[in-house]
C-alpha cells in the first residue's frame, strides 16, 4: 500500500520509531483490538518490556495476517504502557525490529494498569490495505 509519510518542521521531529503522521489513499482498514505482551497460550514474560512489546508485536502481525494484511500496512499504533520513563527505550529497540521505514503515526500513553497484572505493555493497530 502506498503511504505518503507527513512531516512537517512547526512539530517536533519524533524521538522514536514514529512518523508525525501518515497519508493513505482510500482502501481497506483492518482494526487490531490492543494486543498484550501474552502469547497463545496466555503466558507472560513476567517483569521483561521487551519480551512482552515483541509477544505484543507479534500477536499484532498475527491478527493483521489473518486479515490478509502485514506490518508494512499499518498506519497508526497505540501503545500503552505502565511506565514510560523506564520503558520507553527498550520498547523502542524493539519496535525496530517491526518497523524498517515508513514509520506509523503513533501515541504512547501511560496507565496505571492493563487487563493482567503482569502485562506492562498493550498496542492497538489500524492498518490501510488496497
Amino acid at each position: 500500500m502506498a503511504k505518503t509519510i507527513l512531516t512537517t518542521p512547526k512539530v517536533a521531529v519524533p524521538s522514536g520509531i514514529m512518523s508525525q503522521g501518515v497519508k493513505v489513499p482510500a482502501g481497506n482498514m483492518v482494526f487490531v483490538s490492543g494486543q498484550g505482551g501474552r502469547n497463545a497460550q496466555g503466558e507472560v514474560a513476567k517483569g521483561d518490556i521487551r519480551a512482552q512489546t515483541r509477544q505484543a508485536l507479534e500477536n499484532v502481525k498475527s491478527v493483521l495476517e489473518a486479515a490478509g494484511a502485514s506490518m508494512d500496512d499499518i498506519v497508526k499504533v497505540t501503545v500503552f504502557v505502565t511506565n514510560v520513563a523506564e520503558q520507553y527505550a527498550p520498547i523502542h529497540e524493539v519496535r525496530a525490529e517491526f518497523f524498517a521505514k515508513d514509520y506509523p503515526a503513533s501515541t504512547l500513553v501511560e496507565i496505571k494498569a492493563l487487563a493482567g497484572p503482569d502485562l506492562l505493555i498493550e498496542i492497538e493497530a489500524i492498518a490501510v490495505t488496497q
